[in-house]
């Protein structure tokens, strides 16, 4: 008999390392494109990592399909999941930065 989580760690990590990655990168696309929310390259990939991994665990939490495949049984990477957790670690990224603007803002006054 098979165990049912061999092969769920692989995609796991997959799944939060594009988040991560992603969720930086949104962090400092999003310092670059509002210049009111930009703290800086560590301070927006540091927001950017956290908000990427928040995004990426809502984004799994509210249902969408991992990277494994709606069914969890299929093999390889679905462009269509990796897609979603780009556009979620991005998303959530710059959310994040967002908010460390703000209350570094109301912080300094």
């Amino acid at each position: 008999m098979r165990c049912p989580m061999v092969g769920k760690a692989e995609g796991m990590d997959m799944e939060l390392i594009i988040a991560l990655i992603s969720g930086a990168v949104g962090g400092n696309v999003a310092g670059g494109l509002v210049k009111n929310i930009n703290q800086g390259t560590l301070i927006n990939s540091l927001s950017g990592i956290v908000g990427g991994g928040l995004g990426a665990t809502i984004l799994g939490m509210l249902g969408a399909p991992d990277l494994a495949g709606a069914s969890g049984d299929a093999g390889g990477l679905d462009i269509g999941a990796i897609i979603g957790q780009v556009a979620a670690g991005g998303a959530g990224g710059g959310v994040v930065l967002a908010i460390v603007s703000a209350v570094r803002g109301m912080i300094a006054k």
